[in-house]
């Protein structure tokens, strides 16, 4: 009699023990386990999920794009507070980054930072030929290019070719950092090109003058390589 409850009681002690372990894996795991969401704001890819027992929203570089790295992170206390943290933080860093802008006596624009030019040199969809085009303008510093050598140091045969892929250049670059031309800009400015830079002294009535980088844009291609 006492040989069979004490069978029974280690039997049963057994299964309680058991029991009790896997409950507390399950429970363990239905704490860790979350599904990352994913949404936009702006120009910005968002990704929320619940990390380390924190609601967590963090922003990235919008795909498809060459660029890596987190742009920008806010926590809350539910998922839908920290995405909306978020968006508060990216639409004040927007407001200061424009805020910060200096004008341009040459063209009137406001001419974004050296910080600002860089993700939007590695984010827009550049072609070889544009990117030959601002290295080769950042190198020549505030001397700047002519037509000619512009064109030359991307492969074109035309300045016209190369003029046209540059101010393409520009529109892809303006509309991801949201530029737009000043009322008081000359017409002819608006192709593109002014959000670049501007044309230098010209020597006679034949030369349109060389091509000039904004300071903040060479700096901006040099360092992003």
């Amino acid at each position: 009699m006492t040989r069979f409850n004490t069978e029974v009681r280690t039997a049963t002690g057994r299964e309680l023990f058991k029991d009790k372990k896997k409950k507390k894996v399950s429970e363990r795991s239905s704490d860790t386990k979350s599904a990352i969401q994913l949404g936009e704001h702006g120009r910005y890819q968002i990704k929320s999920g619940r990390l380390s027992g924190e609601y967590v929203a963090r922003a990235f570089p919008k795909p498809p794009t060459n660029a890596r790295g987190m742009i920008a992170e806010a926590k809350g206390s539910t998922e839908e507070a920290a995405v909306a943290a978020l968006h508060e933080a990216i639409d004040a860093r927007e407001i200061r980054r424009t805020d910060d802008r200096r004008a341009d006596p040459e063209t009137g624009l406001a001419v974004p930072s050296t910080e600002e030019f860089v993700e939007a040199i590695v984010q827009v969809a550049l072609s070889r030929p544009q990117r030959a085009m601002l290295t080769a303008l950042a190198l020549a510093d505030d001397e700047g290019l002519s037509e000619p050598r512009v064109a030359s140091a991307a492969g074109y045969k035309s300045n016209a070719s190369a003029n046209r892929a540059l101010a393409s250049a520009g529109l892809l670059i303006a509309s991801y950092l949201s530029l737009e031309a000043t009322p008081d800009a000359a017409a002819s400015d608006h192709d593109g090109t002014m959000f670049l830079g501007y044309r230098g002294r010209q020597r006679n009535d034949e030369d349109p003058g060389n091509w000039i980088l904004h300071a903040e844009l060479r700096e901006a291609v040099r360092s992003a390589g």
